[in-house]
């Protein structure tokens, strides 16, 4: 199918081929026939992506300081891949779609196959969209006016904030297309509407909507209002205006009457006079996009509504309510349709976006296309029959793009596929590293009787069944940590592994640093003692990380890492788990814990994990103890010795071990050989992992 994405990195809009989406538990499959480009939101993203390094750095300061950040901790040349890296990424554009129905997802009873729908989905042939942020088109609207449904909640939004009473009078701010609809449905709502833009077109549309114009060229806003308010001031403003300034925030402080209200929805200078504020009592509010619900995962993703009774307006009643407003003719959205151009003359849109005067362009999709896309792309014709070493990727995510993808070249894999749920990350990927195929059916490499190695990427919840699928399709797995959430998952996979013998490898790639198998050459098999400390950085708690059903939490998601580590060094496996977490009352999810292990040897090992450091501090430290021999391995950049004769020290540039894993791991599937870490470890490490939630929770010592 083809989709409308924006490079970051070039500034290009490009019309690309990629596979379609499949559709998921609690989403509908879309045909999309009409979507509305959003001059406004695109405008910046296109005219951001165009822009030279030093503009970009100076629109986002906050990104500036990660990145001085990251340059103290891992070095330059690292930093530097993963800035260029973020900056390749594709940026699907698009919000406004509409469309038909041509699959239903587990869990939908909403929709069927053959309703018209509009979405937020995106500039594409097909989007596959959660129910959440879908909504019935009423008969009697067509689909151009129906483009207009998620962009008109925009604009609601903004007026359900602001609460607008009969006969109050309201000044909107900038006379865009969100401003534009602001304007129309605040004089549905009985009040007195003051249109305020600098563009005579604009203001002329307004007053045919009933607004009363207003072009700042002319006078004096502030005056305007005392004039059309008899000196009492504006009610309330809702600004839907985009500008650098501070000028917009400050008029309508001025223009405001006592304990006024203002609603911001565009994107504006926010450096507030607090007297003109601290006057008049006024209030401030900042609109978040289409309505409750939004960026809310367990709302968008899983489809858990919120209570009507409780809130009555969530962002899909509000889709309900701008298309029955335009059902009912309280707004008129045709005569803001400046053009609608064919899907694929898009470039007579986004080539003049930046100095275009339209106020709503729709792109116009061929209502021919098949019923049944194709989920996969071929991108060349390489050849791989009766090759050793041909590999599938799922999952497309910041780990396969960052680091698994850049540490796999020159590994000698044949590249075939790349999975990813979209299609658009995956397939820039896989035209970057040189795969030919790029799918959104994971099944399809799982099928491929040409692959012989699966690569799983993606959240933490799909590992153990996707693992078990590839085991049973015959081919060995390389899964990024963790292998599995729970017990059972595990057991499922100890048992699809005993019967196919096939090779199974975790993301554990500390052990292939070469500070880490340096320290493992000077220790030998003494026991020791091991303290890693990982000073892992704050995740907000609404990451899915944290989710003990999707990500497993960070001490089963990442600490594991360290638990192979010192398993590694120790040469012996965990016989006994101990953790013990802050606070008074942790939850199995905490980020800030200790673990002690106890070890067959009778080594020890300690693994600090702690996400409130400073992130200027080194990320991971790791010390052994030993027969009167220390040593401190720091940040995988530098390991000094103390009492080993003829070693001091080792430095190198940062080296986790990732690529030397990968090398070492298609060379296992081409050549044969033993596999790079003993299954056994592997599962022990698990079952650690394990245990140190159960430590947690019954606050005593596990045994393994």
């Amino acid at each position: 199918m083809k989709q409308i994405i924006q490079s970051f990195k070039t500034g290009e809009t490009i019309l690309e081929e990629v596979p379609a989406p499949i559709v998921r538990r609690g989403s509908v499959l879309i045909q999309t026939t009409r979507s509305l480009v959003s001059l406004g939101t695109e405008r910046m993203l296109v005219e951001f992506g165009k822009s030279n390094l030093i503009s970009k750095a100076r629109q986002q300061p906050d990104k500036v300081k990660q990145v001085l950040d990251k340059i103290k901790t891992d070095g330059l040349m690292p930093t530097l891949e993963a800035v260029f890296n973020k900056l390749g990424e594709p940026l699907p554009l698009g919000y406004c779609n509409v469309g038909k129905v041509i699959a239903v997802g587990e869990g939908v009873s909403e929709f069927k196959v053959g309703d018209r729908v509009a979405s937020n989905g995106q500039h594409a042939e097909y989007v596959c969209v959660p129910k959440n942020l879908v909504a019935h088109i009423p008969d009697n609207v067509s689909d151009e006016e129906a483009s207009f449904t998620v962009i008109g909640s925009i604009g609601l939004q903004g007026i359900r904030l602001l609460n607008p009473t009969f006969g109050e009078t309201i000044v909107v701010t900038g006379l865009g297309l969100i401003g534009l609809l602001t304007a129309q449905m605040l004089v549905a709502n009985g009040c007195k509407v003051v249109g305020v833009d600098i563009d005579s077109a604009k203001l002329e549309l307004a007053k045919k909507f009933g607004v009363i114009p207003f072009n700042p060229i002319s006078g004096d806003v502030i005056k305007f209002i005392e004039d059309v308010t008899d000196g009492v001031g504006a009610d309330g403003v809702i600004i839907t205006a985009s500008a650098k300034n501070n000028e917009i925030i400050s008029q309508a402080a001025r223009m405001s009457r006592k304990r006024g209200r203002i609603i911001l929805v565009g994107v504006i200078g926010l450096e507030l006079s607090r007297a003109e504020f601290y006057e008049k009592e006024l209030t401030f509010q900042v609109s978040c996009s289409y309505g409750p619900g939004r960026y809310d995962e367990e709302y968008e993703q899983r489809g858990t509504d919120y209570p009507l009774p409780f809130v009555r307006w969530t962002e899909k009643r509000n889709f309900e309510a701008i298309l029955q407003a335009i059902s009912s003719k309280k707004i008129c959205v045709e005569d803001l349709i400046t053009e609608i151009v064919e899907l694929n003359n898009f470039m007579k849109i986004y080539g003049e976006i930046g100095s275009s005067k339209s106020i709503a362009s729709i792109l116009k999709y061929n209502s021919a296309t098949n019923l049944n896309p194709s989920n996969t792309v071929i991108l060349n014709s390489a050849v791989f029959e009766k090759k050793k070493g041909i590999i599938g990727v799922i999952g497309s995510g910041n780990f396969t793009k960052m680091t698994m993808l850049p540490a796999l070249k020159n590994s000698g894999a044949g590249y075939k596929y790349i999975a990813s749920q979209g299609g658009v990350s995956g397939t820039a990927l896989a035209q970057k590293h040189g795969f030919t195929h790029s799918t959104t059916n994971y099944k399809e490499i799982i099928n491929d009787s040409e692959v012989d190695l699966v690569f799983i990427t993606t959240r933490h919840n799909l590992h153990a069944s996707m693992v078990v699928e590839t085991l049973n399709a015959g081919k060995n797995v390389f899964v990024e940590k963790p292998l599995a959430l729970n017990l059972e998952e595990l057991d499922l996979i100890i048992k699809a592994q005993n019967e196919n013998s096939k090779i199974v490898t975790v993301g554990f790639n500390r052990r292939f640093s070469p500070h880490v198998e340096k320290m493992k050459s000077l220790l030998g098999n003494s026991s020791m003692n091991v303290i890693a400390t990982m000073n892992a950085g704050h995740i907000p708690s609404n990451v899915w990380i944290h989710d003990m059903k999707i990500g497993g939490g960070r001490i089963i998601g990442e600490a594991c890492h360290f638990i192979d580590l010192i398993t590694y060094l120790t040469g012996s496996k965990v016989v006994a788990v101990c953790m013990n977490s802050m606070g008074l009352n942790p939850e199995e999810n905490t980020d800030n814990a200790s673990i002690l292990l106890k070890y067959e040897n009778g080594s020890t090992g300690v693994i600090n994990y702690f996400s409130n450091g400073s992130k200027a501090y080194s990320k991971e430290r790791v010390e052994v103890y030993s027969q009167e021999r220390t040593l401190i391995m720091d940040n995988f950049r530098r390991t000094d010795g103390y009492g080993f004769k003829g070693f001091s020290s080792l430095k190198t540039s940062l080296d986790k071990g990732h690529k030397a894993q990968f090398t070492r791991l298609i060379d296992k599937i081409k050549n044969g050989g033993e596999p790079l870490i003993p299954f056994d470890e592997i599962v022990n490490t698990t079952k650690a992992s394990f245990a140190a939630i159960e430590s947690l929770k019954q606050s005593k010592w596990i045994s393994i």
